[in-house]
């Protein structure tokens, strides 16, 4: 059957609270993930209604939803961020997300939103209606998608450096930096050639130079922060609760675990994090 685009701004049977409940009733139209509708039609003090709040279950975070028919404008934008802003000061416990949707997302707003995009949490997607016989259906494309800040040393001219002396007196100690190298030689089974780097905020890795940060360590004074970039799974949470690894929750801004090391590991527990380390390797190649 053939797909026949439709315009909403001009059809004469749906408007945008039609397009409010399609999202209302399955908020994973939009492609952010598995989310749920936390409130329609919010009011907002001293200023107008929120068009959605949808939010993350695992995570808490929550995307402040505006719905324009037809092309984006000046007022949509500002009453998206106005709102984002009003919902962000409300509730500071969550992180949030502002969510521009609209059918045509004009070059020249493109370029205003992308002014924003670092400062604020922005996403933008557009939105095509479809007639399908004597239905509808929608789809949203994304098409600016929020910031997400690199590690300090992704960019090398701006890393600042430090040296092994630095982590053993100023942030860890002799005995956490003994267990951040026995944790290298597991992740050498992994890439061989992988070697710490010692930078202010973390101990990254590299190889021939370039930095490799599948894998970072944060030594401390009594234990060692070891994170892997992987995607949250059931089966990897089960694994480290199975060789009793504590664990601290997952960083989903970075997507990446986050365990404490008390001192060299052996037996199971050094058999998942081997195993945590292979995956977060083959994870960061494909990534990259």
């Amino acid at each position: 059957m053939k797909l026949e685009s439709i315009s909403l701004k001009r059809s004469s049977t749906l408007n945008e609270k039609w397009v409010q409940d399609q999202i209302a009733d399955e908020p994973s139209l939009l492609g952010l993930g598995d989310l749920v509708l936390k409130d329609k039609e919010r009011m907002q003090p001293n200023a107008g209604r929120l068009d959605l709040l949808l939010q993350d279950p695992e995570t808490l975070k929550r995307y402040e939803v505006e719905i324009q028919l037809g092309a984006t404008d000046e007022s949509h934008i500002i009453r998206t961020i106005e709102y984002w802003d009003i919902e962000r000061k409300r509730y500071p416990q969550y992180e949030h997300a502002a969510v521009i949707v609209a059918e045509e997302i004009t070059s020249r707003f493109l370029n205003v939103i992308q002014l924003f995009n670092g400062a604020i949490p922005l996403i933008a997607l557009k939105m095509t209606a479809y007639k399908v016989g004597d239905q509808y259906a929608l789809t949203f494309v994304k098409v600016l998608d929020e910031m997400t800040f690199g590690l300090v040393d992704d960019d090398e001219p701006l890393a600042e450096p430090t040296d092994r002396a630095f982590w053993e007196t100023k942030r860890g100690t002799k005995k956490t930096l003994a267990v951040t190298d026995d944790l290298l030689k597991l992740v050498n089974e992994v890439d061989p050639k992988a070697t710490l780097k010692y930078n202010k905020h973390y101990i990254g890795l590299g190889v021939d130079g370039a930095p490799l940060n599948f894998i970072t360590f944060m030594p401390r004074k009594a234990h060692v922060l070891m994170t892997f970039k992987l995607p949250k799974s059931q089966e990897m949470d089960e694994q480290l609760e199975e060789a009793g690894i504590e664990t601290l929750a997952y960083d989903s801004q970075w997507r990446q675990y986050r365990v404490r090391i008390d001192a060299a590991v052996q037996g199971k527990q050094r058999e998942v994090l081997l195993s945590l380390a292979r995956l977060s390797r083959e994870s960061f190649g494909k990534a990259a």
